[in-house]
Formats: structure tokens, C-alpha cells, sequence
């Protein structure tokens, strides 16, 4: 690597020791002097080993200001205590606030705060480090932020006014807020009426429903702003210039899971300010030249289609109502019989299978990303002894009674499961994990749902395969040509008929419904294409851990 040239370099006072401090475009760092009297006065304990060289990146510096040090406090209102011996000697001093690591992939504001002889040394050094603050680029100065005050716990307002707002604030970032008032609210407005030129980028406070309508009408303005037709599953839709952001507070947060790592206020807002960029790949999904939804996590079909429908209908209960459906659903174990074709993914790095994981900087999605982008020629080599299973122009066909169809473009991780769905599926690789699991016991059936939250490989069973996709098909066994809605509401009349006038019976509706994001599809027919790296974040994916990370000092380098 390349040797920066200082820019700045003084001995200053850190909690009563002098430290060598320096600045070039790439770090800060700093270093105690070695002298016979290891305390200028005073015995004042301070955290920075003696001897060791301490520093931050400039890029993941918050912001730096001069300090009051008569009236022993910060111009951003927070108490310090200020040893009197030393600042008489030292009258002058900056604070500089960074990023520092904590455990769990928490990243946390911290603060170091330098002393000054003269006044015009300290004023140097807080204008030299805004110099390279603002030349930053990638860091967003002006944001218009939604806040969903009913999602989760109800505590998005509160979350924001008291984690991320005084973050900001100290960034010197300017935002425009508005509380949504109904569903689909952000959707709506930043299609029609925000001025998205005015924005570096757009937040959201709340949960995975509230990003998923950020994305449907971020990604629905940039279409119609460049004359693509969405209804068109074939069409190549234009990537949005603007970055999400997403302050976790919802109920699973499962995408701040898949690319911070931590459902985490205070983390996802730091990411937001050093301006993070992570890409991620949109499914589009259609039904006959008709365009539905957009998905960027999970498409279920069967046992999480079934659970989200039953839910619904029990909203009332709370949070709890997920644990009861999940539970009522596994008990009826309906299977569905239907046809699945698709188009492997050729010629890429990854498999659903290996061990990789998607993680920061990483080059999986880095490499199949290009490969996408120069519209890289799609092979497909058959395999002739795959049952049921047949391929016709590059795609494979396979039929089959299912118990559930899931397309994962992400891991899916949360809480209860922390590997998730598919634990090596890649947010920008352009492709989708489809996971077939085929009627089975209700047993074994119960064993792949435990593999999600256990260390074994939940596609080793014969039941369950997983293929990574670009693009998808569904369609239901008794799919004529009336409507699949009008069908599953007779069907469900007939079904509930008959089950009234014989409870024994276990009779399996001819169809499930598409969780799509948590959302309800109104077809069971449908037709996903994966298009790569649509949006990008205010994240940079989940960095690997240190192997030390429980040392005092994370910033010592």
C-alpha cells in the first residue's frame, strides 16, 4: 500500500499524556511519547496502551469540533470532565468522533479529544480534518427520512428522535421527515410527489414492510422516469441511483440482518453518515405480461404462503399470531402439486451449497455481478438422471407435489434463525436460491425446519433441493383459464363445505398463496426474474470479525 504524506502532524495532550498525533488522508492515528515522566500531571487513567499506535480512518471519522474548555463542556451539550492542571497548560482543544467496533458486528460513536497549546494549532488541525471530511463524496448531506410509528413495537419515532436524529445532528446532515400516516404512504409519495433531486439518499425507521415499500416506489420512479415499462417481465430495468437507508424498527428486520448484521439503530445510522454503499439484486415478479411485486428477500410458496394467510386473518393476536399460524400450518401439512421451471445460473462463482457466505467487499457478487452486466451467454448442461425433471431451451422443468417453494435472494438470517434460509445466498450476484422441498412426513418435514436454526446443512435430505436461478416459473396443477383468485375462492368454499360435513378429513386445497415479502400475492401463476444489483444501501454487507474482538483498545493499529 501506498505511503500517504502527512498533512498534519503535532504533539498533543490526551488525557494528561503526550501523544503524537497524525493526520494524512487516509488515517488519524496517534502515539504516546516516550518520556521519563509518563504523566504531564495528574494520575488520571486513560484506555490507550503506552507504546502503542492508535488511529481511525478518515473515512469512517463522524465529524470534529473545538471544544469550550472554560466551560467544561462540548459545543454539542454533553458534560466532560476537564483535569484543571492540564488545561491550564494545554487552554485549547477538538474532539474528534469516530466510528469504533463493538461485538456482534455493533458499531458505536466514540469520542477522543486532543489538547492544544496555541489556538491557532488547534483551529488548524479542526479545519485540516474537515477538509477531508468534505471531500467525502460518497457521503450523504441531505436525506428525507420516513418514519413508520406503527410498525414493530410502535417505537419509530422515539427510536429516531432519540438514536439517530442527534447522530445526524453531529454530521452536519439535513433531513426532511415525514411520519406516514397510512399503508403504502412512502410508496405512494416517493412516486408521485418527492422531489428526489433535492436528496442524497432516502431512510426509512421501521421494518422489512416498510423498506419494501421504500424499494417499490423508489424502483417504480426511477422506471417510469426513464419510459420502462414494468409490466414487461423481459424488460432490463434501469438501477436506481439513490441509496436506502433502513433504521431497524420492526419485528425480524431481516434485511438489516442480511447486510449489517445487527438489527441496530445506532449501527444502520453510522453506516448511513460515512456514506456505505452495498448493491442488492430485485426480483420482479409478473403474472401473464402483468406485473405484481417486487421482492429482495424471500418468495414462499406453500408452507410460508400458508402461514403469512393464516396470520393475517389473526392480526389481532399480536406478534404471536406468527408462532400460532407456523404452528396450525405444520400440523394441516398441505402440499401442493404444480410445475417449476427455471434457468440455472451458469458459468458463476457460488453454489447454494458451498460454504461462502456473503460478506463485505464481497467478490462473489463482485464477479457474477460483471458477468450480468456484459449479458454473459446462459448455458445449461442437463442432467438426464434428475426424475421428474426435463429441460427445453436452457430451462429445466421439473413437476412434483411440494410443500413449500421458496426463492431466497438473501440469506434470510434473523433472530430465530440465524443461518437463515439459505445461508450462502449473495445479496448482489444477480441470482436467487430456489428451494424445492417435495411432500414428505411431517417428521422429516419438522427436521429441515429445525436445520434452519441448528449448524447442519439444511438441503442434505432427499426431499429438499436448491438450485441458484436467474429467473423462475410457477404454475399451479389445476390452472385453467379462469383466474387463479376466482378459483382459490370457490375452492375454498368447496374445501370448507366439505370439511364442515366431514372435520376428519384431510382434504389439501388446490392452492397456496405467495408470501412475497411478507405480502400477499393475489395468483398462484407466476412468472421471477432476478435483475442484478437494482439498488444499493447505505450498507457495505457483514464485515468478518476480528479475531481479537474482545481486546480493550479495537482501534489500535
Amino acid at each position: 500500500m501506498e505511503k500517504q504524506p502527512r498533512l498534519l502532524a503535532s504533539q498533543l495532550l490526551l488525557k494528561n499524556s503526550l501523544f503524537e498525533v497524525s493526520l494524512n488522508r487516509v488515517l488519524l492515528t496517534w502515539k504516546e511519547v516516550a518520556t521519563k515522566k509518563k504523566r504531564v500531571s495528574g494520575g488520571m487513567h486513560h484506555p490507550f496502551k503506552v507504546g502503542t499506535s492508535h488511529g481511525v480512518s478518515v473515512s469512517e471519522i463522524l465529524a470534529v469540533r473545538e471544544l469550550d474548555v472554560d466551560s467544561g463542556t462540548k459545543d454539542d451539550g454533553r458534560w466532560q470532565k476537564m483535569p484543571q492542571k492540564s488545561t491550564e497548560a494545554y487552554p485549547y482543544a477538538f474532539t474528534v468522533s469516530y466510528v469504533e467496533r463493538a461485538w456482534q458486528h455493533r458499531w458505536r460513536c466514540s469520542d477522543v479529544t486532543f489538547h492544544c497549546l496555541e489556538g491557532a494549532l488547534c483551529q488548524q488541525w479542526v479545519q485540516t480534518i474537515r477538509e477531508q471530511l468534505t471531500a467525502l463524496t460518497s457521503r450523504p448531506k441531505h436525506l428525507l427520512v420516513y418514519i413508520n410509528p406503527y410498525g414493530g413495537k410502535q417505537q419509530g419515532e422515539r427510536i429516531y428522535e432519540q438514536k439517530v436524529a442527534p447522530l445526524f445532528t453531529l454530521a452536519s446532515i439535513s433531513t426532511h421527515v415525514i411520519v406516514t400516516e397510512h399503508a403504502n404512504h412512502a410508496r405512494d409519495h416517493l412516486r408521485t410527489e418527492a422531489e428526489l433531486k433535492k436528496y442524497d439518499g432516502v431512510v426509512c425507521v421501521g421494518g422489512d414492510g416498510m423498506f419494501s415499500e421504500m424499494v417499490h416506489g423508489l424502483v417504480s420512479r426511477t422506471q417510469r422516469d426513464n419510459g420502462v415499462d414494468q409490466n414487461s417481465p423481459e424488460e432490463k430495468l434501469v438501477p436506481c441511483t439513490l441509496r436506502i437507508g433502513i433504521i431497524p424498527a420492526g419485528s425480524t428486520d431481516c434485511i438489516c440482518y442480511a447486510t449489517v448484521g445487527i438489527n441496530d439503530p445506532v449501527t444502520s445510522a453510522l453506516h448511513i453518515i460515512v456514506g456505505d454503499a452495498q448493491a442488492m439484486d430485485v426480483c420482479s415478479v409478473h403474472h401473464n405480461n402483468t406485473f405484481l411485486r417486487y421482492s429482495v428477500s424471500l418468495l414462499g410458496y406453500g408452507f410460508y404462503g400458508d402461514v403469512l394467510a393464516d396470520s393475517e386473518r389473526k392480526r389481532w393476536m399480536g406478534p404471536a399470531r406468527y408462532d400460532f399460524s407456523g404452528f396450525k400450518t405444520f400440523l394441516t401439512h398441505h402440499y401442493y402439486e404444480g410445475t417449476v421451471s427455471f434457468l440455472p445460473a451458469t458459468d458463476i462463482l457460488g453454489t447454494p451449497r458451498d460454504k461462502t457466505r456473503c460478506r463485505a467487499g464481497c467478490f462473489i457478487c463482485q464477479h457474477n455481478g460483471q458477468l450480468y452486466s456484459e449479458d454473459a451467454p446462459e448455458i445449461c448442461e442437463t442432467d438426464p438422471d434428475v426424475p421428474d425433471s426435463e429441460y427445453k431451451g436452457g430451462w429445466r422443468v421439473i413437476r412434483g407435489k411440494f410443500l413449500a417453494i421458496n426463492a431466497a435472494s438473501m440469506s434470510c438470517a434473523c433472530p430465530r434463525s440465524p443461518k437463515g434460509l439459505s445461508p450462502a445466498a449473495h445479496l448482489a450476484d444477480g441470482t436467487t436460491d430456489l428451494i424445492l422441498v417435495r411432500k414428505c412426513s411431517r417428521f422429516n418435514f419438522l427436521r429441515h425446519l429445525l436445520r434452519h436454526t441448528s449448524k447442519y446443512d439444511q438441503f442434505d435430505m432427499t426431499f429438499v433441493e436448491v438450485h441458484r436461478v436467474r429467473r423462475f416459473r410457477f404454475t399451479p396443477r389445476y390452472c385453467q383459464s379462469d383466474s387463479e383468485l376466482d378459483l382459490r375462492e370457490n375452492g375454498k368454499k368447496l374445501f370448507s363445505q366439505i370439511c364442515r360435513d366431514h372435520p376428519a378429513c384431510s382434504c389439501s386445497p388446490a392452492y397456496s398463496s405467495w408470501n412475497c415479502d411478507g405480502e400477499i400475492l393475489p395468483h398462484a401463476a407466476i412468472e421471477v426474474g432476478v435483475h442484478c444489483q437494482l439498488i444499493k444501501l447505505f450498507a457495505r454487507g457483514i464485515e468478518e470479525q476480528p479475531v481479537f474482538e474482545d481486546l480493550p483498545n479495537p482501534c489500535a493499529v
